[in-house]
């Protein structure tokens, strides 16, 4: 391994950089003097700075480089990176109004958050085994606290110490799988590893390291039959924290997960196309089955993201390392519409102290006839997770069951448009009872001016933004078709 480093190829990391930096001087302003907005205010031009450079290094077409053989950092991590960026924005604008009326210190979730985001940055450009691990708890591990931070809440409690607790034990069978790989190969590089592989296919150990792998992936993704953590968690969590887990911490496992199995010779192994298939099935069947029958929004949102990464696992059966701007396109619509769903939660949440939460349906009984704005908003987010015609939703699965079809794998085609169809029966019933009778005297409610909050702005944004991007999807597939992977040796 090449431990020397030139300024060019540092520079291609400066974004993470960037974002490191702002956690430590947010620790610096937070010994010095306490003041809850100036840390939000920093956090938010850290990440924006963070954003912007990103941007330009997509505008001049930088090309890839590899980093002391640990990192990447190609058109596909840079775009991976913006999406991580953009969700921990969100986040940042809608913890700032969420958590104003907390008691104790508020100031350290910004530095939580921010560490977080700095290990998501490193995993989606992670080619190296250590670079995979490190980057992976450097992101899971302040997460734990992020999910507890409201400790007054018995339920955030839980979440937190459930997290924990399974997630160590997901790392746990990740790292016994990375150490079965290396035994057999001795080679710690994704590339390396992979050529060994391909060559002497179907070793036991290096069957069961990469099923371990793909196990804990499928852990720290929700994907069934590894997701019976994630509606407990989500319900608990406050919801910006909810909103991170569901946006910062999958876009990146994601983006690391792809990398993975596309570069390390996964796919060649017999029977591994079987395993994500039913993976997959499984995911898209428990994950809208089991929505049926819920009555909390914030739990049908997590049943749901089970149901959409078994969508995102088909098109990736159906892709190759060549082309994967269908995933891309997926899981940035995703994005912003999850944003805009539990936005639109923590808004209803917000002027509250943290021991109460807009989560039952019955919060949202007769939401229309008080604030419309914000039930149009929620309306459009519930369309596109449906996968209805004029939103990005629709565009994301067509082109899922379009490579589907493309790759003739016309049983997976099928269940998408199965799970679509279940799907569409709990996003209609949360429609509709927002448009039913309110009630005389309702429990919670959203501020009067929740629109001009920096919060209220970014989720107006997000439901804009579907509707355009379902209009005219184009910019969409354009951003999806520069998302390359390359291998850099």
């Amino acid at each position: 391994m090449n431990f020397t480093i030139s300024f060019s190829e540092l520079m291609l990391l400066a974004p993470v950089m960037i974002v490191a930096l702002t956690a430590i001087i947010a620790m610096l302003l937070v010994a010095l003097k306490r003041n809850h907005t100036m840390v939000a205010t920093l956090s938010v031009i850290g990440l924006n700075l963070a954003a912007l450079l990103i941007v330009r290094n997509l505008w001049l077409g930088l090309p890839p480089g590899n980093i002391m053989g640990l990192f990447t950092v190609d058109q596909f991590a840079n775009m991976y990176m913006l999406m991580i960026l953009v969700s921990a924005l969100a986040c940042c604008t809608l913890s700032h109004a969420y958590i104003d009326s907390f008691k104790d210190n508020r100031e350290e979730l910004y530095i939580l958050l921010l560490a977080s985001v700095t290990g998501a940055m490193l995993m989606v450009s992670s080619t190296h085994y250590a670079s995979f691990f490190i980057a992976l708890e450097t992101m899971s591990i302040p997460v734990y606290g992020m999910l507890a931070y409201t400790y007054q809440r018995e339920k955030s409690l839980e979440a937190g110490v459930k997290y924990l607790v399974l997630s160590a034990t997901a790392s746990a069978m990740l790292l016994m799988g990375l150490a079965y790989v290396y035994a057999y190969t001795g080679e710690m590089s994704f590339m390396e590893s992979a050529l060994k592989i391909v060559h002497t296919l179907n070793e036991p150990l290096v069957v069961i390291g990469l099923a371990l792998v793909v196990f804990a992936s499928a852990f720290k993704l929700s994907m069934a039959p590894f997701h019976k953590w994630t509606p407990d968690v989500y319900q608990g969590a406050p919801t910006p924290m909810a909103t991170f887990l569901a946006t910062v911490a999958k876009v990146a496992m994601l983006g690391l997960f792809l990398r993975y199995v596309l570069t390390s010779g996964t796919l060649v192994l017999d029977g591994m196309m079987t395993v994500l298939t039913v993976i997959a099935v499984l995911s898209i069947v428990c994950g809208n089955l089991l929505a049926v029958t819920q009555v909390n929004l914030k739990r049908i949102l997590a049943y749901s993201s089970i149901a959409h990464f078994g969508y995102l696992l088909v098109a990736l059966i159906s892709t190759d390392v060549s082309s994967v701007s269908t995933i891309t396109v997926y899981i940035a619509t995703y994005v912003l519409t999850t944003i805009g769903a539990f936005g639109a939660v923590s808004l209803m949440s917000s002027p509250y102290n943290n021991l109460d939460e807009a989560e039952s349906l019955a919060d949202y009984r007769g939401l229309f006839w008080r604030r419309p704005i914000l039930t149009a908003t929620l309306t459009v987010m519930m369309l596109s997770l449906a996968g209805i015609p004029l939103t990005a939703g629709f565009i994301a699965k067509f082109v899922v069951v379009m490579a589907a079809v493309a790759g003739a794998h016309w049983f997976l085609a099928a269940m998408v448009i199965v799970g679509s169809g279940i799907g569409l029966y709990y996003y209609l019933r949360v429609m509709v009872i927002m448009y039913l009778t309110p009630p005389e005297t309702p429990r919670i409610d959203a501020q009067h001016n929740w629109g001009q909050t920096a919060g209220g702005i970014m989720v107006l944004l997000a439901a804009l933004l579907v509707l355009v991007l379902g209009v005219y999807p184009q910019p969409l597939l354009d951003f999806a078709a520069a998302a390359s992977i390359s291998v850099v040796r």
